[in-house]
């Protein structure tokens, strides 16, 4: 045992630079107590006063002749004790949010309660977490944070629960009472730096509902999660500020996920998040964007999180997907997938969006007298807008050549019970796969273009289509009986009729890249000569209707 004489006043503790620290005292120490790899040479009695664990300690060292003691697992370590052991000999201690929590668990650890001493460390610690930490929104989530490396005694010793409820009150006071000091991590305005010669001092700015979002973004996602829980079960913010600080902690804490991939080595700690995100979503529509709901779901796929989690997800976006863009439904597939995009999520998707109509009209059944407008009846503008949309991404999806026709024709006959004034968005989609697909049967093509109506397709659209060799010959002739009327009243002012496409002037004599081939099965040789004859008709049926244009004119000009 090595014992020190040291003069002057024990007010501080000292190092000789091996790892050993020392009381500066007149009286000579009488125990080593070794944490770690460090050796404090100690006086028992201001410690046996005030610390349980070193007393059974130091009893049992008397037993075997020992005037040491090793202390191995003591939370905070070398650094913490030294504050408890300066507090056992009545020095000054300088606790803050960052070292409060360490010191608190030490105390427990050492045992220095009240039953040993009165004012002993661990109450008095607690009188400073309650009237002075529990105040401060910066330092409640800086305590917070430092409960994460002693999560287990920070539950049993309900510190962390004392910072969430803190930081969750604050959150959801009036922000009439916030000063924006409090967003301590908020990029500040020029004249609250002072760096305006113009601020006289009155804060111009008012302070927005959402103040605090960024300054939560600190917290690991567990913390997060409880929270979040905590200010949404006072019920004060509203949804849409939650729906805020949720898209705003996404931003923060997964990277790359404004562009939809992934930059994280640990796939596990972000699927974590992404699944908590989700949970953490406010059921109410409208509480965050369809876009960031569309973000959220791309990383989920990614990352591959649960069922649950995609499924809320698209259940959130059905319930807006009048809002999303076309980029926002371009889901990649899985790598395993021979097709660029994922086609059968987005078919989710608007069948849980046309869902809500159904709901309602189960519903209408049994209530007769309802409200018209209420939240999952859809009206007619958003389910125009959800269409056009569709046709968007179909023309988009239709440039895979390895995407499949079922699954091009099942999501275009998904939005077929929309009416549309104008089918040019499904025609040029359809154009689009004939183009990208030039080796499909004639079949196929009949059964693709069925997902358009002539009749609606605009002058331009019937221009290019009676001139387009990728459609089947039916489909052209479709368009020009329909156009008969369109087109005698633009001969009448003037303007000529569509002239025939060069495949239709000579059936049999193809053009070189067109879709129309040779016959390769009986189907389509019966195509062949029933359209051969449907052309003649159609040649007579012409020239009929350009004496009829021509005799008009002649009318007109007597």
């Amino acid at each position: 045992m090595k014992f020190m004489k040291l003069g002057s006043k024990p007010d501080t503790f000292r190092s000789d630079g091996n790892n050993v620290r020392y009381v500066a005292s007149e009286l000579a120490t009488d125990i080593a107590v070794t944490v770690g790899d460090v050796k404090f040479y100690l006086h028992k009695f201001p410690l046996l006063s005030k610390s349980a664990c070193l007393q059974k300690l130091v009893a049992s060292g008397n037993e075997q002749n020992c005037d040491e003691v090793q202390i191995s697992d003591i939370p905070g370590g070398s650094v913490v004790f030294e504050i408890c052991a300066k507090f056992c000999y009545g020095m000054t201690v300088n606790l803050n949010a960052y070292s409060v929590f360490a010191t608190r668990c030490a105390a427990e650890y050492l045992g220095m309660y009240e039953t040993i001493e009165k004012g002993n460390l661990i109450y008095k610690i607690d009188i400073f977490l309650n009237s002075s930490i529990v105040h401060s929104w910066k330092d409640s989530i800086i305590v917070l944070q430092t409960t994460k490396s002693l999560s287990p005694l920070s539950d049993e010793l309900k510190v962390a629960g004392l910072c969430v409820d803190a930081i969750a009150t604050n959150a959801c006071i009036d922000v009439s009472k916030v000063d924006w000091s409090y967003t301590y991590n908020r990029k500040k305005l020029p004249e609250e730096n002072g760096n305006d010669p113009n601020f006289n001092g009155v804060k111009s700015r008012p302070v927005p509902k959402d103040w605090w979002v960024e300054d939560l973004c600190e917290l690991e996602i567990d913390l997060y999660k409880r929270v979040i829980m905590s200010i949404k079960t006072k019920g004060i913010q509203s949804h849409e500020v939650i729906g805020e600080a949720l898209k705003a902690y996404s931003y923060r804490r997964l990277p790359g996920f404004s562009k939809g991939v992934i930059h994280s080595r640990d796939v596990g700690k972000y699927r974590s998040t992404v699944d908590t995100i989700v949970w953490l979503l406010p059921a109410e529509k409208g509480s965050v964007s369809c876009s960031f709901l569309f973000k959220l779901l791309k990383a989920a796929i990614i990352v591959d999180s649960g069922e649950m989690a995609q499924e809320q997800l698209v259940r959130q976006i059905g319930q807006q997907l009048e809002e999303a863009s076309l980029n926002d439904l371009l889901i990649r597939a899985a790598e395993r997938e021979d097709v660029i995009y994922d086609v059968d999520m987005v078919k989710k998707i608007v069948n849980k969006f046309l869902m809500q109509d159904r709901n309602a009209e189960y519903e209408s059944e049994e209530n007769e007298v309802q409200e018209i407008q209420r939240s999952g009846i859809l009206t007619d503008a958003s389910k125009l807008i959800v269409a056009k949309l569709i046709d968007a991404y179909l023309a988009e999806i239709a440039k895979d050549p390895n995407l499949p026709l079922s699954k091009f024709v099942d999501l275009a006959e998904t939005v077929s019970c929309i009416s549309r004034p104008t089918h040019n968005g499904i025609y040029r989609a359809i154009d689009m796969y004939l183009k990208e697909h030039p080796w499909i049967s004639k079949s196929k093509r009949k059964r693709i273009c069925k997902l358009m109506d002539c009749k609606k397709l605009s002058a331009d659209a019937c221009m290019h289509a009676v001139q387009n060799e990728r459609l089947p010959l039916r489909v052209v002739i479709q368009v020009l009986f329909f156009e008969q009327p369109r087109g005698a009243a633009a001969t009448s002012s003037g303007t000529s009729t569509p002239d025939l496409p060069k495949s239709l002037k000579n059936p049999n004599g193809g053009s070189h890249g067109s879709s129309r081939s040779a016959p390769t099965n009986p189907e389509e040789d019966w195509d062949s000569v029933s359209a051969t004859e449907e052309l003649k008709a159609l040649k007579t049926e012409l020239a009929a209707l350009r004496l009829r244009n021509r005799g008009d004119n002649r009318n007109n000009v007597d």
